[in-house]
């Protein structure tokens, strides 16, 4: 008998999950009812089912997998009316692929626990094209045994599964990742915008970064907006990313950690965002960026 998995949130990054589940994976999966998804016709048509409650769901399921956007929604869906919760298997796993803060996943793990379940934190790193791949990477904070067990359906849409603690420790290492994915894409947007305003021609700019010290993934992911205005290779919004780079902040503080860089790029950020720029994507901080 395959883990029968369920799925609760089937947007830019779970539709890809999904697809993956079922096709890579062969996985029976149910899929929560939202408004919020992407179109469901080509799940359905490979065999998937539709819950209209996340209680509905975890009842069909050995295995759920979170992919929504914090820890307000994961509460909402685990531990709110009709949720996940009132009608966990006993033994089923919850995993929670969403970025959440690491106080709230450890207070829901304890609560998935009391009612009978386990939960490991795994969020994710890459883009919407990997998830549909099946190429993510998952940053995974639980018990090393209950990873092993749900492995095989993890496999289905990743490239790479890393352990690297407790439960927690995956959001709090995801908090981490994307402060500098984000904060470096923000850094260059501003050297972009300034050097823009300053005649220097951006295509020049990328590539004399390129050949030095600016060279890495955010350069590549960067570079498209860069020269020419398209900002579709990281369909990440400015309101997640703020949403993100608070947590870590918060994070930080609460570890009395220093947090000056990060208030710099919030700044930036809360200001597009406040603009009504939230869902630009972060490329956009580029046009964004310049001022008149």
């Amino acid at each position: 008998m395959k883990t029968a998995v369920g799925l609760v949130g089937v947007g830019l990054m779970g539709h890809g999950i999904a697809r993956n589940v079922l096709g890579r994976g062969g996985f029976p999966l149910t899929v929560l009812d939202h408004p919020g998804n992407q179109p469901l016709d080509d799940l359905i048509a490979a065999g998937a089912r539709v819950a209209s409650s996340p209680a509905a769901l975890a009842a069909a399921s050995d295995m759920i997998i979170l992919c929504v956007t914090g820890s307000p929604q994961v509460e909402a869906v685990l531990a709110g009316e009709g949720g996940v919760l009132e009608a966990l298997r006993p033994g089923a796993v919850v995993v929670d692929c969403s970025t959440a803060m690491p106080e709230s996943t450890q207070k829901m793990a304890a609560a998935v626990e009391a009612a009978g379940g386990r939960l490991l934190d795994a969020p994710m790193t890459r883009t919407a094209r990997h998830a549909h791949e099946g190429t993510l990477n998952l940053l995974v904070g639980g018990d090393e045994a209950t990873l092993r067990e749900v492995r095989p359906v993890l496999d289905s849409f990743t490239e790479n599964v890393s352990h690297v603690g407790p439960v927690g420790f995956g959001h709090r290492m995801k908090l981490l990742h994307n402060y500098v994915s984000i904060g470096f894409m923000a850094l260059l947007a501003e050297a972009a915008a300034s050097a823009e305003l300053a005649g220097v021609d951006p295509a020049v700019l990328v590539d004399v970064l390129a050949k030095g010290g600016g060279a890495g993934v955010a350069l590549q992911r960067m570079a498209p907006s860069m020269v020419a205005g398209d900002a579709g290779a990281v369909p990440f919004t400015l309101d997640n990313a703020l949403k993100d780079l608070s947590y870590f902040r918060a994070m930080a503080e609460a570890a009395g950690a220093p947090h000056e860089i990060v208030d710099g790029v919030v700044r930036a950020l809360t200001g597009a965002v406040a603009a009504g720029h939230g869902q630009a994507y972060v490329p956009d901080l580029v046009r964004l960026l310049k001022r008149p």
